[in-house]
């Protein structure tokens, strides 16, 4: 039997991208790919992100989170499954500031109402050894990935930014004129990209608005990505295109996004709880303890 059978979690959103929000403080337990997988099979369990809670390992912070994508890989970064986390772990107390941890670095999320919340999401990364890229790309605001005929490609020069995890951002005329489901699983596999990418199309519709599609690596169409979101904003800007605070507008809905002048990346926006429940022993069945 799983030792995750009878674990409280919760099932949230942030603008549609869906999350599970599961607690293992205090308990030692890992999740493994095939958990991570069984849960996102369970009835009504689908998720884009599962958010797990692990005891804190620096003094001073909440807790260090483990992130997995519904194929089980693991993430560095979720800014809407952030927010959803700062939701959990702030509710009911008259805290406003949650401090987290992950593989990626420290996240501060603080509480704006009930339901909203800005994350901190740090500083992007942008040189080709940070993204990572396989081959050295002088200049990360357009590298030479392309996908169609190398005469007329439908998709070329994306810009990358690590934000947590590797972005590569192509800026198009209509977002809504490309077949993403299909194009983004050859771009996310790209061979530049040693640690798959995820793959945004963005619309700059003025220098403070822009509409964004993300296909995300190992988890596919998104209503929302977070780290997408900050990822094209710092594209934009480094490609003179937008201003450092705007509003990103995702099929799931808005995210404000702004570049401080220290280089951190803020994002803020809404979070759901839908329902709460614990883990059904059932919904392991043949899966490896």
């Amino acid at each position: 039997m799983s030792a995750l059978s009878g674990r409280w979690f919760a099932r949230m959103n942030g603008l549609g991208n869906e999350i599970i929000v599961l607690d293992l403080r205090g308990t030692g337990i890992c999740v493994t790919p095939a958990e991570a997988r069984a849960i996102h099979r369970a009835p009504g369990l689908h998720y884009d992100q599962l958010m797990v809670l692990h005891d804190a390992k620096t003094v001073g912070t909440d807790a260090f989170i483990r992130i997995y994508n519904n194929d089980g890989s693991q993430s560095g970064s979720c800014g809407n499954g952030t927010r959803c986390l700062a939701a959990v772990l702030l509710r009911g107390g008259a805290r406003a500031v949650a401090l987290l941890e992950s593989t990626a670095g420290p996240l501060e999320c603080r509480r704006l109402s009930e339901w909203s919340y800005c994350v901190d999401m740090g500083k992007p990364r942008l040189g080709w050894r940070e993204i990572p890229l396989r081959d050295p790309a002088p200049d990360t605001s357009a590298i030479d990935v392309s996908i169609g005929p190398p005469e007329n490609p439908l998709l070329s020069a994306p810009a990358v930014v690590n934000m947590g995890n590797p972005h590569a951002v192509f800026f198009v005329a209509d977002v809504a004129a490309y077949d993403l489901p299909r194009l983004g699983p050859p771009l996310e596999n790209d061979p530049m990209f040693p640690e798959k990418a995820n793959i945004s199309l963005a619309q700059v519709v003025a220098r403070d608005h822009i509409l964004l599609r993300v296909w995300e690596r190992g988890v596919g169409i998104t209503q929302a990505c977070g780290s997408a979101a900050c990822a094209t904003l710092v594209a934009a800007v480094r490609r003179g295109l937008a201003e450092r605070s705007a509003r990103v507008s995702l099929p799931g809905g808005d995210l404000q996004i702004d570049w401080r002048a220290d280089d951190h990346v803020l994002m803020t926006g809404p979070v759901e709880l839908e329902f709460e429940g614990k883990l059904d022993p059932s919904w392991f069945a043949g899966v490896a303890a």
